[in-house]
């Protein structure tokens, strides 16, 4: 019977961690069919993010397809910045560590930024870069 008592919370554990990989599977897979529409997209467990033509979609990922998504035109975008820790840095000299990760994208007008978070400083980076360049390839009026 002890023996019994010792492996229960094992048991516990096991159906719980297989309960939390199903749920995130099922995110993965909403995602998937999400982002077909989009030219770039972009999956982690902070945020999902689209990009098509000059548009850029993004929101949060659940089990049953994205939440809260807003979407923005490029063509708004005054300057687009790499946040680490809340600390704007140069995308020449990123740090290796850092527990809150953003793109933040400021428009021409008085709208307010957007801060999409990453979980991943490269990835961020990357997004950063091939978004800089989608905006300095723009046509300025």
């Amino acid at each position: 019977m002890e023996r019994g008592l010792l492996w229960f919370p094992l048991l516990i554990a096991f159906f719980w961690l297989a309960w939390e990989g199903w749920k995130e599977f099922q995110k993965i897979e909403t995602y998937r069919s999400w982002a077909e529409q989009f030219e770039q997209a972009k999956y982690d467990i902070y945020s999902v993010l689209g990009q098509k033509d000059n548009k850029i979609t993004w929101g949060k990922p659940t089990t049953k397809g994205p939440i809260q998504l807003e979407t923005f035109s490029l063509d708004n975008v005054e300057k687009l910045n790499i946040l680490i820790d809340e600390k704007l840095v140069d995308i020449g000299s990123l740090p290796s560590k850092g527990k809150k990760i953003e793109l933040e994208f400021e428009f021409n007008k008085t709208e307010k930024s957007v801060r999409i978070p990453f979980t991943e400083i490269p990835l961020a980076a990357e997004w950063g870069k091939f978004l800089q360049e989608k905006l300095q390839s723009e046509p300025s009026d």
